[in-house]
């Protein structure tokens, strides 16, 4: 039991026996006493205050000589101050704790406790490689599924892939018309790399096809669109002069007739007629789409394998893009759905604080919003997860409203699990990223750039001449990935952020590389004292204030690891992980082990180390990152 909740019930029980008051351990209010007060944990009393109808100064003072009397093997003293009490705990309580579980790398870990969790995380589209904003995706995807494993759950990790549609067909006819034949092995490039090449050649193309045709438009001549086009852009245009001044609805008025503009041209045209074959089955078509699609796999699961994402189960959208559509239909007989006279079919969720939502176009076709109902529903009646998380940007935030709603309209088993773990953008210095435009960060040459930045950073410390070629290549591996990661999941994922490569490897700050570092150096005390002699058994009885500031934070680790996974955080391990470093540090600057004042201080002291790099090792890990034996 961790020591705050030994404490609530502790305060629980003696507040019965005092007033006949029953209350509920978790909630008594215990926190970790401030610095400039005397005490470890201090009890708010104020809560209390009222329905005892004493003064906080008599009710702390009260319970404080009852916690005393009644555990004396767990405090020594208090005071209170206002609202607060004080309680100072016995340095054997400390001890104690220590001596059971400084040898327990699993110390943290929750029991397996039957509830199963699901969480998607990559979908990626086979239009292109992974990116910047994939790494982010996946490491938080990673990182989340393997905290619910720590807190004692079943996991099952997925990925959904994009596998079909209008921007798969754009690579598809960009390597038509611009490939001659080319391969991954031909090129020598990279599956996903090669195919992405071609959808920027297909923007390239379209934007080339589109300027003459917005020039046409701009000047009032739309005699190449149709009658419907037309009406649209000449309300658009209309609308244009009444807007001058007002920059943002301007541009909003520009970006539709772009957009019309490009489904206009030449090319668009031919990837709708390339998307009605593939959905027709054209085996031409279809061969294409596989090869391609294979190269793409290809490079992924290089990529994936290189940062160390893995998947339980695979989902691609070619295979599920008609599920739900049954349901649309069961749904019309329930009247949660409703049809319109062109035979599309909504849902109205205007009393839910959100608007009227199309399920099924007048055509009979899916959206995505039905084929995801229909997924959940898929994934549930495979899996039996009691959540499903779903991590993806902030960007679809509404889309996953809508997804939980109608599937709880729907009286859908998957429904109530359903939880949208979102996540705000992450660019560069330079600033967004655009991926039409060629201007995105891969994930491999992001990954490449780190592991050089970590060998130029190890060099200039001239710490590794002891290793040898292979060991460096494993160590800048190890420093450039663990910087990466580190600082993409040391923010609340809920926050967008910038991502400084430099600043995420100084060996110095809050980064992954300086508690890799504190790592390898307590692991090099473990090693010199592996061999000394000494009375194991034997242990100081007295804690100094900065060994037990090292004691009482690592008895926060599983506290810490519950408060990750209820917040779906893992930036609170990250920063759990860096004070420990930084307190063990300090403790380690001021006290000697090899040379200890007693052999029962250096087995305290050995004893503090072994749990601190246990903890340190295991919070690295939950954030998919490794630690090295040695730097």
């Amino acid at each position: 039991m961790a020591v705050v909740q030994a404490l609530q019930l502790a305060i629980s029980k003696q507040i019965e026996a005092l007033f006949q008051l029953s209350i509920e351990p978790s909630a008594i209010l215990v926190n970790e006493t401030k610095p400039e007060f005397e005490g470890d944990y201090t009890v708010v009393l104020f809560a209390l205050v009222k329905s005892l109808k004493k003064s906080p100064e008599a009710l702390g003072n009260e319970l404080g000589e009852k916690l005393l009397a009644a555990n004396s093997d767990l405090f020594t003293k208090f005071n209170v101050i206002k609202g607060f009490l004080n309680l100072s705990l016995s340095e054997a309580y400390w001890l104690q704790f220590l001596q059971d579980n400084y040898n327990n790398p699993q110390y943290g870990y929750k029991a397996k406790h039957g509830e199963r969790v699901m969480v998607e995380y990559s979908s990626p589209n086979t239009n292109k490689p992974l990116h910047l904003g994939h790494l982010r995706n996946n490491f938080l995807g990673w990182s989340i599924a393997e905290i619910y494993k720590a807190n004692g759950y079943e996991v099952i990790k997925t990925c959904i892939v994009n596998d079909r549609g209008v921007h798969i067909c754009k690579s598809m006819l960009a390597w038509q018309k611009f490939g001659n034949g080319a391969t991954p092995q031909s090129t020598g490039t990279k599956g996903d790399h090669l195919v992405g090449d071609y959808y920027v050649k297909f923007e390239n193309e379209l934007k080339a096809q589109a300027a003459p045709l917005q020039a046409k438009v701009m000047a009032g001549n739309l005699s190449d669109f149709n009658k419907e086009d037309q009406d649209k852009l000449q309300l658009f245009l209309g609308k244009l002069p009444q807007l001058a001044g007002n920059a943002e609805k301007t541009a909003e008025i520009n970006e539709e007739i772009k957009e019309i503009v490009r489904n206009n041209t030449p090319i668009m045209k031919e990837v709708r007629e390339m998307l009605i074959k593939w959905e027709q089955g054209d085996p031409a078509t279809m061969e294409l789409w596989r090869a391609m699609n294979s190269w793409v796999y290809a490079g992924f699961d290089e990529t994936y394998k290189r940062i160390g994402s893995d998947f339980d189960k695979i989902y691609y959208e070619s295979d599920t893009y008609l599920l739900g559509k049954d349901l649309v239909e069961e749904g019309l007989k329930k009247g949660v759905f409703f049809q319109k006279e062109d035979g599309s079919v909504w849902i109205d969720l205007t009393a839910d604080g959100l608007d009227q939502k199309i399920v099924r176009r007048r055509d009979g076709t899916s959206v995505y919003i039905t084929q995801d109902i229909g997924l959940a529903v898929f994934k549930y009646e495979e899996y039996k997860c009691d959540e499903s998380i779903y991590v993806v940007g902030d960007e679809q935030n509404y889309h996953f409203k809508v997804l939980k709603l109608i599937a709880q309209k729907l009286g859908l088993p998957a429904a109530d699990g359903i939880f949208h773990l979102s996540y705000g953008m992450v660019e560069l210095p330079t600033g967004k990223m655009k991926s039409r435009e060629g201007t995105v960060v891969d994930a491999d040459d992001l990954v490449d750039g780190m592991i050089q930045i970590a060998q130029q950073k190890t060099e200039e410390l001239g710490k590794v001449k002891d290793f040898n070629e292979s060991e460096l290549a494993g160590l800048y591996d190890t420093l450039g990935l663990g910087a990466l990661k580190f600082f993409l999941l040391r923010v609340d994922p809920k926050k967008r952020m910038v991502f400084n490569p430099e600043e995420s490897i100084d060996f110095h700050g809050f980064t992954g590389p300086f508690i890799q570092y504190t790592h390898a150096r307590i692991k090099s005390i473990l090693r010199k004292e592996a061999g000394s002699g000494g009375d194991k058994s034997a242990i100081s009885k007295d804690l100094l204030p900065l060994e037990k500031a090292v004691v009482t934070l690592v008895e926060q680790y599983p506290t810490i690891l519950e408060q990750a996974g209820a917040e779906h955080n893992p930036s609170v391990i990250a920063s759990y992980i860096f004070k420990l470093a930084q307190t063990f540090n300090s403790f380690y600057t001021e006290h000697s082990i090899v040379n200890a004042e007693s052999n029962e201080k250096k087995q305290l002291r050995l004893q503090i180390v072994q749990i601190t790099v246990n903890i340190i090792a295991s919070g690295m890990h939950l954030l998919g990152i490794k630690v090295p034996e040695r730097m």
